[in-house]
């Protein structure tokens, strides 16, 4: 063997070493993202899988409050919206009043059995909320420093109409929101008479303590 043989032979075998060890990093850096991918897909798969039971729970729960009150849905007095029962506030109070209309007592009593046979059987809470307006109180009325008073004595006065009428008082608590959180616009009359409403919502027990 010449002494330029010899030399290429020498150059030859450091660029295979380092083509090799090129590509072996290579291999390896595509097996890491592989991995991370897998990784990523498996997560979106069980995301996506949790989602879609979140949802099909939370379909059968509507289906299910929408069975139980049938009846008062079909009056037209009372909206099932995103697992909320809504119920203006005109049918239960008259305007800046916390004391109950005879109309709404009844409308109230067709609630509880349906409803204590809704919760009883998913061991749930019925929260029930209290809405106005963005009028203030008026100033005739000196009872309520504000609406956000007002609308905690109405929580109150329905939540004891319920108990009343025979829903354990273990199952039902209210709340209070005022002016916050409206469903129309407080331009108009119309939007304002929206707003003015109680909502009632089963909850899980861990949910209604804080």
């Amino acid at each position: 063997m010449t002494e330029s043989e010899d030399i290429d032979e020498g150059l030859a075998a450091p660029v295979w070493a380092v083509f090799g060890d090129l590509m072996t990093s290579l291999l390896g850096a595509f097996v890491l993202v592989l991995l991370g991918v897998l990784v990523t897909q498996i997560d979106l798969v069980n995301s996506l899988q949790s989602e879609i039971e979140k949802r099909r729970i939370e379909e059968q729960r509507r289906m299910a409050l929408e069975r139980a009150l049938a009846i008062p849905l079909a009056s037209g007095r009372v909206t099932l919206e995103h697992g909320k029962i809504g119920i203006s506030g005109s049918v239960l109070f008259a305007l800046g009043s916390d004391e109950l209309r005879p109309e709404g007592r009844q409308l109230l009593q067709t609630l509880v059995q349906p409803l204590r046979v809704y919760l009883g059987e998913r061991k749930e809470l019925l929260m029930v909320s209290g809405f106005t307006d963005d009028r203030g109180v008026q100033r005739g009325n000196r009872r309520y420093e504000d609406n956000l008073e007002l609308s905690a004595q109405r929580a109150l006065t329905v939540t004891r109409a319920l108990i009343e009428e025979g829903m354990p008082s273990s199952q039902v608590f209210a709340a209070a929101f005022g002016a916050e959180q409206p469903v129309a616009s407080n331009g108009t009359e119309q939007g304002r008479a929206q707003n003015r409403r109680v909502e009632m919502a089963p909850v899980p027990r861990t949910a209604a303590k804080p």
